[in-house]
């Protein structure tokens, strides 16, 4: 007869192996949590980006005026952009879509509840001219200048020195850029006079 031998764990190596686990756990948890709340702000702000620079290039390539616009039913400009935005071929510039010639080219669908928007002039549009440049006054209406996307830290300090919160700038040759910058979002809010959240 052949003797086997026992394979497996003592009570000691699981007991061990547990305790090990659980400080791991709890060092990464809040980590992950952080990281899950800055991969949200910046694919907010990274969307918004997104959506003005397809309405400048498409501006630029089909020589018409491109809207984007904040969107709460993902047809027709009008709503907050925490409901959503659109990018419409905006024939008649009025930022009014209407009509077969006014195709939808993008349309984005609510952000996370956990975000909040702090707007420049609460402005609701952004329009590019057939040259890829943008229109800062459209029926008295002021184009987005400044949005700062945060969450409920506000623009507190995050890892690296930056701030938790993102500022996007459209300038008004239509040219958007997105800051970490603790001060020049600071900068931003206090301009405006909003807080974020």
């Amino acid at each position: 007869m052949h003797k086997r031998t026992q394979a497996g764990f003592t009570l000691y190596e699981l007991l061990i192996t547990v305790l090990v686990v659980g400080v791991v756990l709890a060092l990464s948890v809040p980590n992950l949590q952080a990281f899950t709340q800055n991969s949200r702000i910046t694919g907010a702000a990274n969307d918004l980006h997104s959506a003005l620079h397809l309405a400048r290039s498409e501006s630029s390539r089909a020589k018409t005026n491109i809207t984007v616009c904040a969107s709460a039913d993902g047809n027709n400009c009008g709503g907050a952009w925490e409901q959503g935005f659109i990018v419409f071929a905006d024939m008649e510039p009025d930022l009014n879509r209407a009509g077969a010639d006014e195709t939808i080219l993008r349309v984005h669908g609510a952000l996370d509840d956990s975000l909040t928007l702090a707007v420049a002039d609460d402005a609701t549009y952004f329009t590019y001219s057939s040259a890829g440049l943008g229109r800062p006054n459209v029926g008295g209406n002021a184009a987005v200048s400044q949005i700062v996307v945060c969450d409920e830290r506000g623009s507190a300090t995050a890892a690296g020195g930056s701030s938790a919160a993102r500022l996007l700038v459209a300038t008004p040759l239509g040219r958007a850029t997105i800051f970490r910058d603790k001060k020049l979002v600071d900068d931003a809010l206090g301009e405006m006079g909003k807080t974020c959240p």
